[in-house]
């Protein structure tokens, strides 16, 4: 019986280390915006987002096991220094309003207008493809 409550402690505290750094990472984009924040750690904040938002990673994801090692460990130890070179009263007001950003109600009218635009999208793209497309089987 203890190890259950072991595992379940340890699943509650993963949980709570993966909510902090995502608000840890809202809060590094307002504070790359304020200007009290260093020019260095506004660059590195955004070093880290483009790190993060890029495709091509240090190790490759489709390698077993240490695929996924570079985001599990290089992008929150990046993250923890980027926050250490935000002042603390600049990264304590970020953090509270990346905390009231991320409680925010998810609009679904917002959602179904990108679902219509990327299906538009793709209908557009289709379309010309065919009406353009040289058909070599006429």
């Amino acid at each position: 019986m203890p190890s259950i409550k072991l595992s379940s402690i340890k699943l509650s505290s993963i949980k709570a280390w993966a909510r902090n750094l995502k608000r840890d990472s809202v809060a590094l984009y307002l504070a790359s915006r304020d200007p009290r924040v260093p020019w260095y750690a506004k660059a590195l904040a955004v070093a880290i987002a483009a790190y993060a938002l890029s495709p091509i990673d240090l190790i490759p994801d489709f390698i077993p096991v240490i695929g996924y090692l570079d985001d599990l460990i290089l992008l929150p130890l990046g993250i923890w220094l980027a926050i250490l070179l935000v002042p603390d009263e600049v990264m304590t007001e970020c953090r509270a309003n990346a905390s009231a950003v991320l409680q925010r109600p998810i609009s679904r009218a917002g959602m179904i207008a990108i679902i219509v635009l990327w299906i538009a999208g793709a209908l557009a793209l289709a379309w010309a493809v065919f009406a353009y497309w040289p058909l070599t089987a006429r």
